[in-house]
């Protein structure tokens, strides 16, 4: 449940084509911008970023082509001695991932060649915490440092929801400040994801918001899409394609630009969210590999959106309690508020799906149901039986 707050300046100057919007509720205009740019001391032709702002912040160190992990590949060790055994073991029952494999793999790994559809090539972040494992946030941020244009990136808020890990106060603290743009806020006690990422929207400064869960690695060229998109369209809510982090072994399933097999999200009558494939009427619609895919739900953990449109409809439910259901409530919340949701296939990520949470909370069982219920209260209308049935026992708000 570690999410990830992104605060990001809007590329007008790049995609200044896009931005013949007559939405006025939702203003990202040339002249906000360029006032921002004229502040800061930025002199550049009207049009066009600098070189050196087009650059990511932090260039990556050389890289072992040889090592452990390089270029997405999986951690492999053929013989373990019993220490490490015992230590693959410990990390494996904290974080529900490898964290052995993790530990051992550079935190500035390169993910290698671009290998997105070929379409794709020419085209502030928030992080929410939990005893996140050192190895795995610390590269979920410096991916993002090493693949995002310095010109779009605002800030990185890291948010810790009341961690207790020791590694995760004071050392944090001193290690981010050599980062300049990164940030820590803390919640002094634990009171879950929707709260944490509420506290890191409320201290952006950047006019789009990025929310990262807090064990992802970036892809090549994965954040310009999603600005690109919302300057086109700032009631789009968008995630990009997801790729999977192998839980064992940290493998980076890399993009295939001959494989254009992709999922969106759905749910069930027990809201509970789940994938299928694209529908053929989708499929036609879209115009070739590069077009957003709409989606009815999204997994929520990675996401991009305009801070105006947020504020306007409303934000999360902030009476959602820990962890269950915000991502459906996010899903309907943006299609009956006048947005969409979409999925852009030219931006990915990359997620260690775990397949339970390491994290506890009391009496979760009944909190999520409880989540459940106001999402279907709110938003299901006459509908809110059928989900009703599907529950027992019966539950109350």
């Amino acid at each position: 449940m570690v999410v990830f707050f992104c605060f990001l300046f809007l590329p007008y100057i790049i995609f200044h084509s896009y931005y013949n919007i007559n939405d006025r509720a939702f203003p990202l205009t040339a002249q906000r911008l360029m006032a921002n740019m004229s502040r800061s001391g930025i002199d550049c032709p009207s049009g066009f970023y600098t070189k050196e702002e087009l650059k990511p912040h932090l260039q990556r160190p050389l890289q072992d082509s040889m090592a452990q992990g390089a270029n997405g590949k999986a951690f492999v060790l053929q013989l373990m001695n019993p220490e490490e055994q015992n230590e693959k073991l410990r990390g494996f029952d904290k974080n529900q991932f490898n964290q052995f494999a993790s530990d051992r793999i550079s935190l500035h790994r390169d993910l290698g060649k671009d290998t997105r559809h070929t379409d794709c090539l020419e085209q502030n972040v928030i992080i929410v915490f939990h005893n996140e494992a050192w190895s795995t946030l610390l590269r979920t941020v410096y991916s993002i440092l090493h693949t995002a244009p310095a010109a779009l990136l605002t800030e990185i808020l890291l948010v810790d929801d009341a961690s207790t890990d020791d590694s995760l106060k004071t050392r944090l603290d001193e290690y981010v400040e050599q980062l300049k743009i990164v940030r820590v806020l803390r919640q002094k006690e634990r009171k879950g994801l929707v709260t944490a990422r509420l506290l890191g929207a409320q201290a952006a400064q950047g006019e789009v918001l990025t929310f990262l869960d807090s064990h992802c690695e970036c892809f090549n060229g994965w954040l310009e899409p999603l600005l690109a998109r919302i300057a086109e369209q700032p009631t789009a809510v968008v995630s990009p394609k997801i790729a999977s982090i192998d839980r064992d072994n940290l493998k980076f399933s890399k993009p295939r630009p001959e494989l254009h097999h992709y999922m969106r999200g759905n749910f069930d009558w027990r809201l509970t969210f789940g994938w299928e494939p694209i529908p053929e009427a989708e499929k036609i619609r879209r115009k070739n590999e590069t077009h957003p895919i709409r989606t009815p739900t999204f997994a929520g953990g990675i996401f991009s959106v305009s801070k105006s449109y947020f504020e306007h409809m409303g934000t999360y439910d902030d009476q959602m309690e820990f962890w269950g259901g915000e991502n459906l409530e996010m899903s309907f919340r943006v299609w009956q508020c006048g947005g969409q949701l979409e999925i852009i296939p030219c931006s990915v990520v990359g997620h260690i799906f775990r397949r339970e949470s390491p994290h506890k909370f009391p009496n979760s069982s009944s909190i999520i149901i409880r989540n459940l219920v106001r999402l279907a209260e709110v938003w299901l209308d006459e509908y809110k039986w059928v989900f009703y049935r599907t529950i027992s026992p019966p539950a109350k708000c």
